[in-house]
C-alpha cells in the first residue's frame, strides 16, 4: 500500500464530516465529534504501531495479538478518560460517546485493510468485517466508558480501576484478533462481538423501559 494511502483515506472520510459538523447541535454534535476523534485515534495508532513494528523482531501474528491491542485500546480510551475526568462521568453520556470512538476507529481501520487486500475482498467480507470489527472496537471502548462512570468519583479506585478497565478491553481485543486469524476458530471470532453486543443492547433497552415505567408511575 502507498505510504500516503492512510492519509488519503483519513482526509476523504474526515473532510465531509468536518463540513457537516457546524450544522449539528447538542448530542448529535458530541457523538459525531467523538466519532471523528475515533478516526483520528486510528490514524495515530497506525503511526504508533508502525513505529513499534520497525523496532521489534516479531512476526505480524505476535504483534496483532500481543502489541496492537495494547496500543489501540489505550489510545481509544484516552478521549473517554479525558471527557469523564474534566466534563461529565454519567454513564448515559459516556457509553454512547465511547462507542462512537470505537466505531470511528473501525471505519478508518476497515478502509486501510480494504486497500491492503483489494484483490481478495468481497461483499461477504465487507459485511463480516463491518459487523465484527465495528462492534469489537465499539464494545471495547464501551467497557471503558461504562466502568469509568462508576469509578470516576472514587479516588481510591480511579487508578487501579482505570488499569483494570483498559486491561479488560485489551484482553477482549486480543482474543478477537487471535480468533479471527485462526483457521479453525476464525468464525468464532466473527461471532464474538455480536454475541456480546446483543445481550448488552437487550440489557440497556430493558433498563430504559423500566426507568420510563417508574417515571410514568410518578
Amino acid at each position: 500500500m502507498d505510504n500516503n494511502m492512510i492519509y488519503i483515506l483519513f482526509i476523504c472520510i474526515m473532510v465531509p464530516m468536518l463540513l457537516m459538523f457546524p450544522l449539528l447541535t447538542g448530542r448529535s454534535r458530541l457523538l459525531v465529534g467523538f466519532m471523528m476523534i475515533g478516526i483520528f485515534a486510528c490514524l495515530f495508532a497506525a503511526g504508533v504501531n508502525g513505529f513499534i513494528r520497525s523496532h521489534v523482531d516479531f512476526d505480524m501474528y505476535y504483534i496483532t495479538t500481543n502489541l496492537t491491542p495494547v496500543t489501540e485500546e489505550i489510545i481509544k480510551g484516552l478521549p473517554i478518560l479525558y471527557y469523564a475526568f474534566l466534563f461529565d462521568s454519567e454513564k448515559d453520556k459516556l457509553i454512547p460517546l465511547a462507542f462512537a470512538v470505537g466505531v470511528g476507529f473501525a471505519v478508518l481501520e476497515n478502509m486501510i485493510i480494504l486497500t491492503q487486500n483489494i484483490a481478495t475482498v468481497s461483499i461477504f467480507w465487507a459485511v463480516i468485517r463491518g459487523f465484527a470489527s465495528g462492534l469489537m472496537h465499539g464494545i471495547c471502548t464501551s467497557f471503558v466508558g461504562y466502568g469509568i462512570s462508576f469509578i470516576r468519583t472514587r479516588q481510591k479506585l480511579f487508578v487501579c480501576g482505570t488499569f483494570a478497565l483498559l486491561t479488560l478491553a485489551i484482553t477482549y481485543h486480543s482474543i478477537f484478533n487471535t480468533l479471527v486469524q485462526s483457521e479453525e476458530y476464525k468464525y468464532w471470532g466473527f461471532v464474538l462481538p455480536i454475541s456480546t453486543y446483543i445481550p448488552l443492547i437487550a440489557f440497556f433497552v430493558v433498563k430504559a423501559r423500566k426507568a420510563r415505567a417508574m417515571k410514568d408511575r410518578k
